[in-house]
């Protein structure tokens, strides 16, 4: 998968949540920066903190992958 299609899901579906770059990375216990450079497309995502990050917008894995 593209880093910059997973980036642009990931940034669409926080922002439908209603979520800071800040408050996502807090609950998920992912880095601000690191967080950051995902959803900029610098970063590859790998599997468990993909899955983290989807239980906590409450989606699917598949729903920012697809």
């Amino acid at each position: 998968m593209e880093n910059m299609q997973l980036a642009q899901r990931l940034r669409a579906f926080r922002k439908l949540k209603g979520m800071t770059q800040q408050e996502l990375a807090k609950r998920t216990g992912i880095s601000l920066a690191v967080l950051g450079a995902v959803e900029r497309g610098n970063r590859t995502v790998d599997p468990d903190m993909l899955g983290m990050i989807a239980q906590t917008l409450g989606i699917e894995v598949r729903e920012l992958t697809e």
